[in-house]
């Protein structure tokens, strides 16, 4: 069953960066920019047709495409050339692919939820003796938690990761709804705590359960957004760790550790239906963290592309000239070079960690 769940891991890829690709597709196509090729896989055509201005590409090797625009590599006087449209229809095109994975993700959840009957709601239950003492009756049976440390809980798996990020040092603050109200509490101290079954531990006393709520239509569209909005803030605070030095390389994983992690989660689950529904809620997962990296502001990547645009649009406004061009090749190339560098060496990391 592994190779079964290694070409799973492998179409994960190549569908997402296919939709990646058809997201700037749709976007070029609607801003009128010209689209030379659309590919879907890569390496050489099993099968190629020409419409209009657009060859349309089906390739051998199931690992992504490309979306080729007039004028994206090099600069093009052909009037439907990608640069030269105007500001906003280059950043349309550019978030563009995002915005497909960010939305993948997004109808993934939606379609795993569907058949939900009900939401964990995490609902307090009471307290501790000692946050009694320190806090007194703030926080009530019924009350449910809403935000922790000025961060929403958008699904109950937030309240242990959210409270988790609180040092010992630090004072919690707690945000729960009260009869449709929000009630917010602060200072609740991190200290030894007596459990409901008598055991002392270090905590904040709070003793909580996930209640059931009734699955209604909205609710199923509410939880799979809140789902998604929570994995892009699982990225944010992902990076937040790596630029504090809370964590390190040896805590990323690349395509090899994705794979690997796909191939755990196959074969620990019960069922093959459990299987499948465990690896596209990990492929959300993956769709939305692509997303927001491509995102981010750095060479080669859409990000990057985006600074270069509002820096250009910035200079043209200021002293009426472009940057040219040779520039923002160079910083693409060098950039890329680090990327491909950084990429290979968390890959040869996630190998590594196989023979461990």
């Amino acid at each position: 069953m592994t190779i079964v769940y290694i070409l799973a891991a492998i179409l994960m890829f190549g569908v997402l960066i296919a939709l990646h690709e058809l997201g700037h597709f749709l976007a070029a196509k609607a801003c009128g920019v010209q689209v030379n090729e659309f590919s879907i896989g890569m390496g050489p055509a099993l099968f190629s047709r020409t419409k209009g201005e657009t060859q349309y590409s089906l390739r051998v090797f199931p690992i992504g495409g490309y979306c080729a625009m007039e004028g994206e590599d090099e600069t093009s006087d052909n009037p439907r050339a990608i640069n030269r449209q105007g500001y906003w229809k280059q950043l349309v095109i550019f978030v563009a692919g995002s915005f497909s994975n960010f939305l993948t993700g997004f109808v993934i959840l939606l379609i795993l939820y569907s058949g939900a009957g009900g939401f964990y709601v995490p609902t307090v239950t009471g307290t501790a003796p000692e946050f009694t003492a320190n806090n007194g009756e703030t926080l009530q049976a019924g009350d449910v938690l809403w935000a922790i440390n000025g961060e929403r809980v958008y699904v109950s798996s937030d309240v242990s990761l959210l409270m988790s990020l609180s040092g010992p040092e630090d004072n919690l603050q707690l945000t729960v709804l009260r009869d449709g109200e929000k009630v917010n509490l602060a200072g609740i101290p991190y200290q030894d705590c007596t459990s409901q079954d008598g055991k002392v531990y270090r905590g904040y006393g709070l003793y909580y359960i996930n209640e059931v709520e009734p699955a209604t239509v909205s609710g199923k569209v509410k939880t799979a957004w809140y789902n998604t909005i929570d994995f892009v803030r699982t990225v944010r605070i992902s990076l937040q760790m790596l630029v504090r030095g809370d964590a390190g390389i040896k805590d990323l994983s690349g395509p090899v550790g994705i794979v690997s992690t796909i191939t755990q989660v196959g074969q620990e689950s019960e069922s093959a239906r459990d299987a499948l529904e465990n690896i596209l809620y990990f492929t959300a997962l993956i769709a939305v963290n692509l997303a927001v990296m491509n995102l981010l502001p750095l060479p080669a990547l859409d990000g990057g592309r985006v600074l270069f645009l509002t820096l250009d649009a910035i200079t043209m406004a200021l002293f009426k000239k472009r940057i040219p061009e040779k520039y923002e090749s160079a910083v693409n190339f060098g950039g890329l070079v680090v990327l491909l560098g950084f990429m290979l060496l968390v890959t040869l990391q996630d190998v590594t960690k196989l023979f461990q």
